[in-house]
């Protein structure tokens, strides 16, 4: 699970950085023609009882749609969520086995990418046959976040329940900004969601900055773009205020970073001022990540947050 995690969330840095599109295509006769979240033009297929799901982010929202029973197959980073049968069929989103999808009938594929971070389609022998393929871009901000919600849900023909899912979001981090816009005196963040040799953190272009910014807090490398793979140098040069780290693939990663040398003199390190946030919510761009920012608020300013 720890492994697993990890790659993940390499997986999540890669797809951000890859350009390539392709497109799915359906023969449904008189099916509404549309655009996938890439701008490629699908035909959405009149039934959407059989539906694959590739990309826990894809999952998630589907399933608080109140679609899982309509889920007949998933990636294997979606076996986890709440709702998803076990026994379901799971895929490498890496390397889809492209027969082995045909042979499940689906009517329609949700797929994130991370299927294409190595650029062509690995799905073109599926859409070939006439399934409808939807490609969902990693998301690079919390508004891109609530696109893809209402955008599934207009899919799946419940564009109430989406709205409604998109309120309940935008419900939750107004009344976190709300504090947040109030602090004065705003610590310094880093986030960690790689530990070494990657040491992985972000800067501008990737929602967990906005995330920081809502929260009343300053990002300590926002001041770079998308994901950046630091040295100990650069964190001990930014002498952040607060550490947050979401990975959960080593025993104890807030001893583990205590423990850096030279990292004891860091503020953070000195303060006790480091906490793990959940990976889930944290990397995985759907509604949950309101988990995640509830987290944050509470460990980077308690007292401001205590009611939270």
């Amino acid at each position: 699970m720890r492994l697993k995690t990890k790659i993940a969330v390499l997986l999540l840095m890669l797809a951000m950085l890859a350009a390539a599109a392709s497109c799915g295509n359906a023969a449904a006769e008189n099916a509404p023609a549309a655009k996938d979240r890439e701008g490629n033009p699908v035909v959405l297929p009149q039934n959407m009882e059989r539906i694959i799901s590739m990309g826990p982010s894809n999952t998630e929202i589907i399933t608080a749609l109140g679609f899982a029973d309509k889920i007949i197959a998933i990636d294997s980073y979606s076996a986890d969520i709440e709702g998803i049968p076990q026994s379901l069929p799971k895929f490498n989103m890496m390397n889809p086995d492209g027969e082995q999808i045909i042979n499940l009938h689906p009517d329609v594929i949700f797929v994130t990418g991370m299927t294409k971070v190595d650029g062509g389609d690995l799905l073109k022998s599926v859409s070939d046959t006439g399934i409808c393929i939807i490609y969902m871009p990693s998301c690079a901000s919390i508004s891109d976040i609530k696109e893809d919600i209402l955008y599934i849900a207009k899919v799946l023909g419940a564009e109430a329940e989406g709205e409604a899912l998109v309120a309940g979001m935008e419900g939750e981090i107004s009344r976190i900004a709300k504090v947040g816009g109030t602090i004065i005196d705003k610590k310094t963040v880093y986030f960690e969601v790689d530990a070494p040799p990657y040491q992985v953190s972000f800067g501008q272009g990737v929602f967990l900055n906005e995330m920081i910014e809502l929260i009343g807090a300053v990002n300590v490398f926002s001041d770079q773009k998308s994901w950046i793979s630091l040295t100990d140098e650069a964190v001990l040069l930014a002498n952040p205020d607060v550490i947050l780290t979401s990975v959960n693939y080593v025993e104890n990663p807030i001893e583990d970073i205590k423990s850096r040398p030279g990292w004891n003199e860091v503020a953070a390190v000195k303060n006790g001022e480091i906490y793990l946030i959940d990976a889930d919510s944290s990397n995985r761009p759907s509604q949950n990540i309101v988990r995640a920012l509830r987290e944050m608020a509470k460990a980077v300013y308690p007292d401001e947050y205590e009611d939270l």
